[in-house]
């Protein structure tokens, strides 16, 4: 049994306060990819982030670690989550990782969104800790997630590219459906 930890991006507020949506950690692909994990005999959390809509580092991380074990990992995060992912990653350098996949990944480039959430350097040596390491984008998504992922593949430029025309930024709206059967086939081969 391999455990896993599925992290959310940055809801906006409005969403974040709604009470006719799902909780981020709940939101999207999420929850049925955490169920196709868990049938197929994996550990995972999908842990929610404390006001979501506004990152606060020391509180991710602080939440992110309460399911963090001693042993290689599924990882997966979806656009701040997946920046969050290559933060903490690159801020402990001796945890090593079975698979990492990485969302419309986001380091909020511009520092328009966050204050220091993104204060971090990309340790250029984290795929040397990953045994199979996953990007997945789409040319459709915004303009800050597109500089992020040519930030992440300048710095890995061997991960694994999954790269659409049409998936936007990989929400229920752009897939059409909560189902990402090509993520699950990348953590589950």
């Amino acid at each position: 049994m391999t455990r896993g930890i599925i992290i959310h991006g940055m809801p906006e507020r409005a969403g974040y306060m709604s009470h006719a949506r799902p909780s981020a950690s709940n939101s999207h692909w999420i929850p049925w990819l955490q169920r196709e994990l868990l049938i197929a005999g994996h550990d995972v959390q999908t842990p929610e982030m404390h006001n979501a809509f506004a990152p606060n580092y020391p509180v991710w991380r602080r939440e992110f670690e309460r399911h963090v074990v001693d042993e290689p990992m599924i990882l997966v995060g979806h656009s701040c989550g997946a920046g969050f992912l290559v933060r903490w990653l690159s801020e402990n350098p001796t945890v090593a990782v079975e698979r990492l996949a990485l969302v419309a990944p986001w380091l909020d480039p511009d520092r328009s969104d966050t204050t220091d959430f993104f204060d971090f350097t990309i340790d250029r040596k984290l795929p040397d800790r990953v045994e199979a390491f996953h990007i997945f984008h789409s040319a459709d998504d915004m303009a800050s997630i597109t500089t992020s992922v040519a930030v992440l593949l300048e710095a890995f430029p061997n991960a694994a590219q999954h790269a659409y025309s049409d998936m936007g930024h990989f929400c229920i709206e752009d897939l059409g459906t909560v189902e990402f059967p090509d993520l699950l086939a990348c953590l589950t081969a």
